[in-house]
This record gives C-alpha cells, structure tokens and sequence, in this order.
C-alpha cells in the first residue's frame, strides 16, 4: 500500500489515484536559459523513480507523467538580449542541453513535455475566465493581477497566513495592484519584448499561469499528483492552485510532493559563493550513474549535501553492485527469490529509496556468496537484482562497462590495460616476481585495480 507525504495536509497519505487506469502526475520542469544545475538533476532524478514506481504498480500504460518546460520569462528575454540573440533559439538550444543531461542520468522523457509558448491560447482561456469571475482584474498598466482576497483557502500549500504575508512585505508595493500579494497573470508588452494578442493589448503570461494552463490542459481539472522543488511551494504552487481552483471551480490536485534542497558542502548552493555546479560539469568528473545513486541515497525529501566525499561514496558503493553482478549469467525467467516484498515496502513507504538501496546492498552479497557454489540460483539472484535496480534507473549496465569504464582512471585505454595484463600474466608464469609487481604497481598509479582468482585477472578503474 503506497503512501505518500503530501504537502498539502503535511502526513503520509494512502494514495488513492482517482482512475486507476490512468495515474496522472504533472512536475514543474525546467526554466530553459542555461545548462541544468544538480538542484536540477534532483528534481529530474527524484520523480523519474516517482513514475517508475507507480508504472510498476498501475502499469506503464496506466500513467501519464506531464514535466513542462518554462521558454518564456524575464530571465530567458535578458539572457537572449545579451547574447544578441533570438529567445526562442537561446531556449531550443538549452532545451536539448537539458535532454542531454536527463539521457545522461537515466531519466526517461516524460510522456509530454509542454512548452509554454505552444499554450498562449489556453493561458489567455484562463485568465479570461479569472476576470470574468472577478478573480482577477486588469490593472491601470495593463498588466492583469489576481486577486488573492477573492480566494478563500490562499496559503493553505504553505500554511502562510495572509495578515502574516502583508506584515512581512518589504518591497516597495507597485502601486497597481491592490493588494501587495496580488501576482500577475498577464504581463503588458515592454518594447522590442516577445509579446502576443490578448483582450488585454499584446503582453506574455506570468509565470505560475502557465503551469495551471498547461497541467489542466493535458491531465484535467484535477489529477493526482503535482511535484516539484521545495523552493516552488510558496509562492509558485501556492498561486497554481488559486488561480486553477478559481478558474475551473474543481480541486486541483490531490496529492503535493516536494524535493528537498541541494547544499553544497553543507552550504546554500550559490553562485556568488562559487559552489554553484551543473550536471554537465559534475559529469566531467563522476560516471553520470554514480551521481544518480548519490541523488537517491538521500530521501527525496531530505536536503541532499552535494560534495566529492560523498560522490566518492556513491561511487565506491555502485562499484560493490557490479562486482557482485561481475561474471554472473542473468537469467531473464527471474523467479522471485523473496527480495521485492521487502524492496517494495521500503518505496511504499514514501519513496524510500535509501532503504530500497539497502535491499539491492542485502542481494549483492547473497550473490557474492553463491555466485562459485550454485551458477542457477546466482542467475536468478542476478535477474531480480536487476530488475529492482531498473526501478531506481540503477544496474542496467554490463557490470565489466561501468567497472572498466568510468570518468577517471589515468591515460590507459582498455587496450593498454589489457595488454599491460598480459605482460604481468607471462611475467607471472615466468616466474619473474619483481616485474609482475612492477606492472600491478604501475597500473594502480593510473587507478586500475586488479583482482586475481582461480579463473584469472580482472581489472576494474578506481
């Protein structure tokens, strides 16, 4: 029985889709105007195994995964004005750069990917229905605010008191709107600014219209699950579902999921404080498998410490997975050797994915111990651990390419390494001692781990 912490009611909830048939679950993407970053990579990472899941329990045909794409804010404009360039090419370009780094870390694309530009119709349908409403008001600028008054349950997402917001307002109040916590729906048209026709004059959306246009208009008025960074709730979510509840008249969404922050050696992720990392530099340096075990070594929920030491660890540990599948015949049959009930109580519980990685830990070394005893029962050990491994997007390389491949390891191509193996095996046989030590050393300064046994020399990249 799954249950899940829903951010909404702030417990663990029995999850209860509203058709079984088909689970829907929408999670804000990215804003594209540069490479990701690993806060990024988490929140890529954490709802892939999120779908994953719930594919193996409702069916991979029973569940449609929504992550949109943001291509058009302030941030995107200025980033194009800068470098002289079209918005929509600067956002094409980091739209595949991101596909990129989600193939990268294993995680597969979502079943629709809306762009926000490729909704104006129906965010124009919504903020037209907002005003009619009288949710939601045209401003003397011309840009078009909500009303956060005319919403009863505003901060229920966060638990933010709306006297409690005003008493903390600190920015200079524009003098539109008519309640400082009013947020804009649609945007007038500065010059030379990307802008479309609207009831209201050219202009673009807000930003948190965008999500509701483009999350109803693919899953419905309401659906099960809605995710995203923790840094969204307020005022992002919060926003999405005043404004969705007020146009629609229905419940939004049923269930809020949010991931934790990403630290960088136990401090706040920042660019001025030059601990600021993207995937694609971090990949420069780890195999793009151990960064997504080290993402879910962490509960989804939990602040996630990103640092070498840590990236090491996960490296060492994923290495201690594909020894004990090294030199295994997976049998593709696999019965159950009593492993997924325990590995499926631990997801259920939340999405526990450092518990589920602990169950894959508890087959290694059942494996190891019977991989030279008994080939059949290995196989079949081999096959399950694997397939579990698929749900968290882990194990699904030949274990001689993860271990013999890798970012780092010295200047030696497998060629060499293999040939220089060969050196040591004639020295070996030749009984010349001092040099088959020689070669050991040699290809352990270039981080090449050799490990004998009765059948021979296998080697692994440190």
């Amino acid at each position: 029985m799954l249950q899940i912490y829903n951010s909404l009611t702030r417990k663990k909830e029995k999850f209860t889709p509203i058709d079984p048939g088909n689970v829907r679950i929408y999670v804000c993407g990215m804003t594209v105007y540069d490479y990701c970053h690993i806060g990024h990579a988490r929140v890529l990472v954490a709802f892939d195994v999120v779908t994953r899941y719930l594919r193996k329990i409702y069916g991979a045909s029973h569940v449609t995964y929504i992550r949109n794409v943001t291509d058009i804010d302030d941030k995107i404009i200025k980033r194009a004005n800068d470098n002289g360039e079209k918005f929509s090419d600067l956002t094409t370009r980091f739209i595949e750069e991101m596909h990129t780094d989600a193939q990268a870390l294993n995680v597969l694309a979502p079943d629709e990917e809306p762009l926000a530009t490729g909704y104006m119709d129906e965010i124009v349908a919504m903020v037209e229905s907002l005003v009619d409403k009288a949710y939601a008001y045209q401003a003397d600028k011309g840009d078009v605010y909500y009303d956060v008054n005319k919403f009863e349950h505003y901060g229920a997402l966060s638990g933010k008191q709306l006297d409690d917001l005003r008493a903390g307002e600190r920015v200079e109040v524009d003098k539109a709107k008519r309640n400082p916590l009013d947020f804009v729906l649609w945007k007038s048209a500065k010059p030379d600014e990307p802008s479309w026709e609207s009831p209201w004059g050219k202009g673009r959306p807000g930003w948190h219209i965008e999500c509701s246009a483009m999350s109803t208009h693919c899953l419905g008025n309401h659906f099960d699950i809605h995710g995203g960074g923790m840094d969204l709730q307020f005022p992002h979510h919060e926003n999405e579902i005043a404004q969705s509840e007020a146009a629609t008249g229905e419940k939004f969404v049923n269930v809020w999921m949010h991931n934790g922050f990403v630290r960088v050696d136990d401090e706040k992720m920042s660019k001025s404080l030059g601990n600021f990392f993207t995937i694609r530099e971090v990949l420069k340096k780890y195999d793009p498998e151990v960064v997504r075990f080290f993402i879910l070594n962490s509960h989804y929920r939990s602040p996630l410490n990103y640092s070498d030491k840590h990236l090491d660890t996960a490296k060492a540990s994923l290495t201690t997975l594909y020894t004990a599948l090294r030199g295994v015949e997976v049998d593709s049959k696999t019965p159950s050797n009593g492993f997924e009930n325990q590995f499926d109580t631990y997801m259920d519980d939340d999405f526990n994915t450092p518990r589920a990685l602990s169950v894959l830990f508890e087959m290694g070394r059942k494996l190891n111990e019977i991989k030279t005893q008994d080939s059949a029962a290995a196989a079949s050990l081999a096959a399950e651990m694997k397939q579990l491994g698929n749900i968290l997007g882990l194990l699904a390389r030949d274990p001689d390419v993860f271990l013999q491949g890798g970012v780092s390891g010295g200047d030696l191509d497998q060629g060499q390494v293999e040939q220089l193996i060969a050196q040591r095996n004639a020295a070996k046989q030749n009984k010349e001692w001092a040099e088959a030590d020689r070669i050991r050393d040699e290809l352990k300064e270039q981080g090449i781990i050799l490990e004998d046994s009765a059948s021979g020399t296998t080697w692994r990249r440190h």
